[in-house]
């Protein structure tokens, strides 16, 4: 008789453990905690760099930007003035819970009212491991096509929220929001979809509000 041992299982399940404790760290220090999750080239730093504009003036922000490599990113939202790190996976396709700690210690979120990790892009490995963050966000861009809950529903049934990004550019793509909303809500009906353009900031002004709304929520049952 041979023994079988599920690796994958074991896995998640240290990852879970490990998210507990990311979860921990937040909570002692009041900081709540987004996954900004989505593919390469769906906009994930010039969201970022919306989300902070709308919400700089209400929020002490910090972001955690990690990639395989590169800084530019990182680069790119320390322009803005909130405290940046830049955090390389040496390979990995995703963030688990462990590297999530070990970088908000390298943050040092002490102070922070809310952080943002912009996760790597990529649909499937980031929604099977669980960060510890407070609200998991994912983009959606239009180029990608509205065909994406049916071939990553996962990523779709863990997410919070969904932005629906580069909404200036449907007149180009086939691209039908009613159908993408059916195949959405099959998924997950009760989240909240926001269309949006990072390039032109329409539609952030509705989103931020939400976002504000559930920060200052957490935060509030959190003491």
């Amino acid at each position: 008789m041979v023994d079988v041992w599920e690796v994958k299982e074991r896995v998640i399940e240290d990852n879970d453990a490990e998210s507990k404790k990311v979860q921990a760290y937040l909570s002692s220090r009041n900081v709540f905690m987004v996954n900004l999750m989505g593919s390469p080239g769906a906009g994930k730093t010039t969201t970022l760099l919306r989300i902070i504009e709308n919400l700089k003036d209400s929020f002490r922000i910090g972001v955690m930007e990690a990639d395989v490599d590169s800084k530019v990113d990182a680069e790119t939202i320390a322009k803005t003035g909130v405290r940046t790190v830049q955090l390389h996976t040496g390979g990995s396709c995703h963030m688990d819970a462990d590297m999530t700690l070990r970088g908000l210690n390298y943050l040092d979120a002490e102070g922070l009212d809310a952080v943002f990790l912009e996760n790597i892009g990529n649909l499937v490995c980031p929604a099977e491991f669980d960060v510890g963050a407070a609200k998991k966000v994912m983009i959606l861009s239009v180029p990608e096509g509205d065909d994406k809950p049916l071939k990553y529903p996962l990523m779709f049934k863990v997410s919070d929220c969904l932005l629906i990004n580069k909404i200036d550019t449907a007149p180009v793509f086939d691209f039908d929001m009613d159908r993408l909303h059916e195949h959405v809500s099959a998924l997950n009906p009760d989240m909240p979809v926001f269309p949006v353009s990072s390039k032109t900031g329409e539609g952030f002004e509705v989103f931020t509000d939400w976002l504000k709304k559930e920060i200052l929520s957490w935060r509030k049952q959190n003491v």
